[in-house]
């Protein structure tokens, strides 16, 4: 993979996938799915269907940006034209990925360029001086209409931060079972979801309490559904702040990708990038999340502020195959962060007050 690397206003930025072309070894599985591709597009393409850039959140620092989209193939009268459009969850997942495009970054006054991956992705990290706050970018191609990313820049000063698991923290989705998880993400109505209770209200008032502080949300789920995300956290009142998925499908040497080292890996990149937050981790006990917040904490522990963890409900937590056992009061994490455990957002709320963590 092409890299990008730098340091930019301290904080220092690890290398970066900035799109590729084909590669030899593929797994079985990747070179199979490239040949559907190839013979889906050729199809699509003399039916008259487009180029088209889904833009996702990015962001970065005084110096430095991380930028994420997108090229899919659409039908000419109904590209999204950077437009975040209702659709039914296996909509999402019906997509064809516009291979090796090389996509124009405009920012500041600065030309960039990157080419997508095997997958559509283009996730690279250009040089720009853009003042902290929100900002946006322009991505572009020959063949598709202009779009908007916007981009999150967090001030030099800032020293505190969320970041927060979406599925069963901030969105009720029952992920751990199988069966209702694939209705939830594939049939199931986006409006017919629920918010965790609280939730968002303790967002609230933590970004009020810190100035400047970034919400970010880091989950297993694919990229496929970022517009629902987004639509969902605008609709329930979370804090806008870029979203951290992953891939869906097959990479060049494995089958599946591997939701754990995801965000293991994003954490650690977190890390890198801003050496001087310190994160508030939020998440909930039906999955991997305290493993996980656990390890890295450990490594990391001059990145932590606390570890926040939505209880599930007894019921919820022998369908999700755990049984854990409550937290009524703060307890100490293996570095000495505090490690609270509520069922909803009122409940972490005056845990973390009452723990000095506000």
């Amino acid at each position: 993979m092409a890299e990008v690397a730098g340091v930019w206003q301290g904080c220092s930025v690890p290398p970066t996938p900035a799109g590729q072309l084909a590669v030899p070894n593929l797994h079985r599985a990747a070179r199979i799915e490239d040949a559907v591709h190839a013979l889906v597009e050729r199809r699509l393409r003399r039916t008259g269907w487009r180029i088209n850039i889904i833009a996702y959140t990015g962001y970065g620092a005084p110096g430095w940006l991380r930028v994420m989209c997108r090229v899919l193939l659409g039908r000419p009268d109904t590209r999204q034209r950077g437009r975040l459009e209702k659709v039914r969850g296996w909509r999402s997942f019906a997509t064809l990925p516009a291979k090796h495009v090389t996509v124009t970054i405009e920012t500041g006054g600065v030309v960039h360029e990157a080419q997508a991956d095997r997958s559509g992705f283009v996730d690279t990290v250009v040089e720009a001086d853009l003042p902290p706050g929100w900002g946006s970018v322009r991505l572009s191609t020959p063949d598709a209409e202009a779009v908007e990313a916007p981009v999150r820049i967090l001030d030099p000063e800032v020293r505190f931060g969320i970041l927060s698991d979406i599925d069963d923290t901030v969105m009720v989705t029952a992920l751990p079972r199988p069966l209702l998880a694939a209705w939830n993400t594939f049939v199931l109505d986006e409006h017919a979801r629920t918010a965790v209770p609280g939730m968002a209200v303790l967002y609230e008032r933590l970004v009020t309490a810190h100035p400047g502080a970034p919400a970010f949300y880091l989950s297993t789920g694919a990229w496929n559904v970022a517009p629902t995300l987004t639509r969902f956290l605008s609709r329930h009142l979370y804090p806008a702040g870029p979203l951290l998925l992953t891939d869906w499908g097959p990479t060049q040497d494995r089958w599946f990708r591997s939701g754990r080292e995801h965000k293991r890996a994003t954490l650690a990149r977190l890390a890198k990038e801003f050496p001087d937050v310190r994160w508030l981790l939020v998440g909930d006990d039906g999955q991997h999340d305290q493993e996980i917040y656990r390890e890295f904490a450990a490594a990391h522990p001059d990145n932590v502020a606390g570890v926040a963890i939505r209880r599930l409900s007894p019921t919820q937590a022998v369908l999700a195959g755990s049984l854990p056992v409550p937290h009524d009061r703060p307890s100490e994490g293996p570095v000495g962060q505090k490690w609270l455990s509520a069922p909803d957002g009122a409940g972490l709320w005056t845990l973390l007050r009452d723990a000095g963590l506000v």
